[in-house]
Formats: C-alpha cells, sequence, structure tokens
C-alpha cells in the first residue's frame, strides 16, 4: 500500500491482478470518504488480494466456499508481534489472533468492493451472501412502531459475533496524575480539549486557528464523515489554549492549531504518529497505563452520565450517529447506578 495523486493504492508485485482494488479505492476518494477510511479499507482489501495470490485465483472466481475459506485462514492467523499460542485473556482467547473487529472489517471491505464491481458488472455475483438476515435490525436502528422509517443496515450470515465492552474511565486520581505530567501547554490544551470537551484525537488534530472562538468559548469541531458540530469550550481549556497561541505556538504559516515544536518538523501540523508519542512517553512518566486519547473521552462521556445530562445532549456533544453508542455511558455512572440500588432496597426494607 502507498499513497499515490492523493489517493492510496495497491503498490508492488502482483498488483495489476488486482487493478479493480485500485479503482474501488478511488471511488472511494471520489465519494468523499475520509482518507483514513480509505487507508483501512485498503490494507483490509490488501491482505484480501495477497491471500488470493497464494490461492492463484483472481477476483471474479470468488464465491462464498473461498471466501469462508478465507475468513476461516483469517481466523488461523498469527499476528506478527504478538506474545505466542500460550499467552490467553482471561476469557480465553489467544492474543495472538485476529480480533472479531478487524476480521468483520475486512469482510465489510470485500462486501463493498464486489457491490462496485457489480455495479459496473451487473452478471458478477457477489460472494458475501445477502437475504432474510440482512432485514433484522442492527444497534442503532429504530424497531417498534417506527421499524418502517428506517432501511434496515445490510449485513451478511458470515459476520463474526463481537464482544460488546463498556468504554473504559479514568478514575480522578489517573486524570490529575496524567495531566500533572504534562509540561508544555500544547500538550495540556490538547489533553484538555478530550478530557473536558469531550473530543476524539482525530478532531483535535483537524482543529485550526479559526475553529477556536475563545472569546464566547465555543469550537467548530469536524467530526466523523466530515460533520460539523459546536461544542462548548471549557474556560480552563480555553485559557490554556490562548496561553499556547500567545507564548508557545513556533510561528508557521499552517493554519492547523496544533503544531510541532522541535526537530526538523517544527512548524509543521502535528500527526497522529506524534500525538501517539506524546501520549506514550506521558503514560510511562505518569505511570497511568490506560492514559490514551480516547480514555480521555470517554472519561469526559461518563461525567456526563454522571451529571444526569440528557442523552441527546451526551449525542449532540460527543458526536455520535447513534444513540445506541451513547446510551453505553448510561451504564458506567457507577453513582448514580448505586443511589437508585440503595433507593429501591430501602423501599423494600420499609415495606417488610
Amino acid at each position: 500500500m502507498e499513497p499515490g495523486d492523493g489517493q492510496w493504492r495497491l503498490a508492488g508485485a502482483g498488483a495489476d491482478r488486482f487493478g479493480p482494488v485500485n479503482e474501488y479505492l478511488g471511488y472511494l476518494t471520489d465519494r468523499n470518504y475520509s482518507p483514513r477510511t480509505v487507508r483501512t479499507y485498503g490494507y483490509d482489501l490488501l491482505a484480501f488480494c495477497r491471500w488470493l495470490r497464494e490461492q492463484d485465483m483472481e477476483l471474479p472466481s470468488v464465491g462464498t466456499d473461498e471466501l469462508l475459506h478465507y475468513l476461516s485462514a483469517c481466523r488461523q492467523a498469527h499476528v506478527p508481534g504478538r506474545p505466542g499460542p500460550n499467552v490467553v485473556t482471561m476469557q480465553g482467547r489467544r492474543l495472538d489472533r485476529y480480533a472479531p473487529t478487524t476480521i468483520n472489517q475486512r469482510l465489510a471491505a470485500i462486501s463493498g468492493l464486489y457491490t462496485f464491481l457489480i455495479m459496473r458488472n451487473p452478471e458478477l455475483k457477489n460472494p458475501v451472501p445477502r437475504g432474510k438476515e440482512a432485514r433484522r435490525p442492527a444497534a442503532g436502528e429504530r424497531t417498534g412502531l417506527l421499524a418502517h422509517v428506517a432501511k434496515p443496515k445490510p449485513r451478511s450470515v458470515l459476520r463474526l459475533r463481537e464482544p460488546r465492552r463498556l468504554p473504559r474511565a479514568l478514575k480522578r486520581s489517573e486524570s490529575a496524575d496524567l495531566l500533572a505530567s504534562l509540561l508544555c501547554w500544547r500538550d495540556r490544551a490538547i489533553a484538555g480539549l478530550m478530557l473536558f470537551c469531550g473530543l476524539r484525537s482525530a478532531e483535535v488534530l483537524a482543529l485550526q486557528v479559526g475553529d477556536v472562538d475563545i472569546g464566547a468559548r465555543w469550537l467548530l469541531v469536524q467530526g466523523k464523515g466530515a460533520k460539523e458540530r459546536r461544542v462548548p469550550l471549557d474556560v480552563d481549556v480555553a485559557g490554556v489554549i490562548q496561553t499556547y497561541l500567545l507564548a508557545e505556538r513556533p510561528e508557521t504559516t499552517s493554519r492547523y492549531l496544533f503544531i510541532v515544536a522541535k526537530g526538523p518538523t517544527r512548524g509543521q501540523p502535528l500527526t497522529a504518529a506524534g500525538l501517539r508519542t506524546i501520549f506514550r512517553y506521558h503514560r510511562e512518566v505518569s505511570g497511568v497505563q490506560a492514559g490514551n486519547p480516547h480514555a480521555l473521552r470517554h472519561t469526559f462521556g461518563t461525567a456526563l452520565a454522571e451529571a444526569g445530562v440528557d442523552l441527546a445532549v451526551m449525542q449532540a456533544l460527543l458526536g455520535h450517529t447513534h444513540v445506541d453508542t451513547t446510551a453505553r455511558y448510561i451504564h458506567l455512572a457507577p453513582t448514580h447506578v448505586k443511589a437508585e440500588y440503595d433507593a429501591a432496597r430501602a423501599r423494600q426494607h420499609q415495606r417488610d
């Protein structure tokens, strides 16, 4: 995989055999998919094309049986760099295997590829089976009286079951220790936007100077799918950003808010890899091993749930497409859950 002409494409020996994949990736780019999404689909299809080359098969000859063999190979594949087969999770899953989410993501990329190919050649058959199973409602879809107004998501019976885990929030002491390890105003502003405004890491990096209204305390955030939303700016975070702009941000022609301050890339926008390096370093310094960017966002969502914020307001602040995603944070409000439980038990004791 390599970026070419502003888009990702397959490259190297044997790439010519899979030209339709590059056409599909270009089609996604033309449909205004984000570069990150196109890159992810590209790597998923790269793994599929490598398997096809090993099996000496071409894209049009793939049927459902062949796809089942590929998914089985994905489940049995060893992930490079992972611990060996003797290391398992508490649930008994080996750590050197691909997660069900990864395999389902590959399946989604393959399904999209063949949908694109069939659009150009209707005689081609899609190896991803569809049928009555695609009419079952998925998470985030309407059910009940309003079910007729929602179009079900097309899904396949080949999808693996995915464990549904609740997001893990940081404790107050962990948040305090992580923030205390941040020494420069830029890093404090980044962490503050995640912890007190609920921004994703990609949204923080996409902020431009003009998107921040310090006086009115508003942020214009570019969310997933190029969806804009306005988010209130915490007063303390606003002060940190103002100090960063006045005293620390290097001279640059870039309009992005967060800029590299040192090294050969000084003056250029901070990248996702640079952000990961920052948090990796401060996790070691602070001892907060769970202190990753998304944990800060989860902490923000949990704080809103514990404060009793309306679910629709939480959804707007967090930028979730489906309210079911936001509802997970309701289950993360242990203070309210325990209070309601204690109140119910107290009423039972009174009746007894």
